[in-house]
């Protein structure tokens, strides 16, 4: 996917989000809900502005993030190898934002017969899904993959450890996805557990290669 297609598609997704959240003001409380606790019940509210507005800012921030992030690395030559699949990672990733804007628009406006971590885990899931593909076509860099000192510091590394995180992390999508089916705390172990435990062991994993190269 190109640069110039991925800005079109993104900055029209969070047009339409702006425009929804605009058109849909007067139905909307003035209090909104904003966070669910493990059982799906929301214990956080904010203000109708920022209920509307704030996610598509965000969103709109993360877009200029993830477009500057490639022309200020000090490897960007390598970013530029794996541009296409990043791009597709940042529609994603933009996707996935403004469906969670829509899911909190739609409950404050009474379409509440949905279990809110049974609507996002599945998605989510993708989401891991493709966060290890893009790390699967990777090269080394500042911004992007599994930064430690040791992958930053060999190609080799860098190399193995993302093919293997490109493994662990699409796992953790699939398990994310089963999670979406029985939604509530079962849902956080079967998204968060496989996650964390696959971060702190690609940290380990990542300084044990490097120790075997540097001894070698």
């Amino acid at each position: 996917m190109t640069t110039k297609s991925t800005l079109i598609i993104t900055l029209t997704l969070i047009a339409i989000a702006f425009v929804a959240g605009a058109l849909l003001w007067n139905q909307l409380p003035d209090q909104m809900a904003s966070h669910w606790n493990e059982n799906d019940q929301v214990d956080g509210t904010m203000p109708k502005f920022w209920g509307v507005f704030m996610m598509p800012l965000v969103t709109l921030g993360m877009l200029v993030l993830f477009l500057i992030i490639p022309n200020i690395d000090p490897l960007k030559a390598n970013i530029a190898q794996f541009r296409g699949t990043f791009n597709i990672f940042i529609v994603l990733i933009i996707v996935f934002m403004l469906y969670v804007h829509k899911l909190t628009l739609a409950w404050s406006l009474g379409y509440q017969n949905f279990k809110m971590s049974t609507a996002m885990l599945p998605f989510m899931g993708v989401l891991f899904i493709g966060i290890g593909y893009l790390l699967k076509k990777a090269k080394r860099n500042f911004f992007i993959g599994i930064r430690t000192p040791w992958t930053l510091s060999s190609d080799t590394v860098w190399d193995k450890t993302h093919q293997l995180g490109s493994v662990l992390f699409m796992l953790s999508g699939a398990l994310a996805i089963v999670g979406g089916f029985f939604g509530g705390m079962t849902a956080f172990w079967f998204m968060f557990i496989p996650l964390i435990g696959s971060t702190v062991f690609l940290l380990v994993y990542s300084y044990a290669l490097y120790r075997n190269e540097t001894k070698a």
